[in-house]
């Protein structure tokens, strides 16, 4: 190892971190089982909330690959990934069907990747 990955590793303040936030992680996740097996149904006050839960997750992991600033507006707006998550996202709104979005999403990637962009 050279440089700065060898003093992080060797680092006990790096290690600290590393397990802090880890048992941190460990006993918020710990408690949200903890609780929810201790009473027998999720209070509406919090259900509404918990319902945007898996879009907020699955748009965090999403729209970082989707969108991507190019040298240009144009570049930006013809990346094939962006062209591919926008057909994806309207065959979701109008079909709301979780493998025609996957496949279609999929087959429109490959056509402008491997066909358009070849």
């Amino acid at each position: 190892m050279t440089g700065a990955l060898a003093s992080v590793v060797a680092s006990p303040r790096a290690w600290i971190a590393i397990v802090a936030i880890g048992l941190v992680t460990y006993g918020i996740r710990l408690s949200f089982i903890h609780l929810f097996g201790r009473i027998d149904g999720v209070p509406t006050r919090l259900q509404r909330p918990l319902r945007y839960v898996p879009p907020a997750v699955l748009a965090a992991l999403v729209l970082p690959d989707l969108v991507t600033l190019e040298p240009s507006v144009a570049a930006t707006l013809l990346d094939e990934r962006l062209v591919a998550g926008l057909v994806a996202g309207a065959v979701a709104w109008r079909t709301e069907n979780v493998f025609a979005t996957i496949a279609t999403g999929m087959v429109t990637l490959w056509a402008f990747r491997f066909v358009v962009f070849a």
